[in-house]
């Protein structure tokens, strides 16, 4: 995958989490993502599932379509 568009996925993501006031660590408590998979993603060192980033936007009160509208 192309490295620049996981860093603008990254990105996207850190400024959605921020703005709804979310921790890293909430994603554990709600739906057992670890902290440190989401400080991954949020920093574009890993790739991440369909079925992972659904529970990312759950948890963040978004659809799909938000959560990957970044281009």
């Amino acid at each position: 995958m192309d490295n620049e568009y996981l860093k603008k996925f990254a990105q996207h993501l850190k400024k959605i989490r921020k703005a709804k006031n979310i921790k890293q660590d909430d994603f554990l408590d709600v739906n057992g993502i670890s902290r440190s998979t989401i400080a991954m993603v949020e920093t574009a060192k890993t790739d991440i599932t369909l079925s992972k980033l659904k529970i990312i936007a759950d948890t963040l009160g978004v659809n799909l379509k938000e959560l990957l509208d970044f281009d």
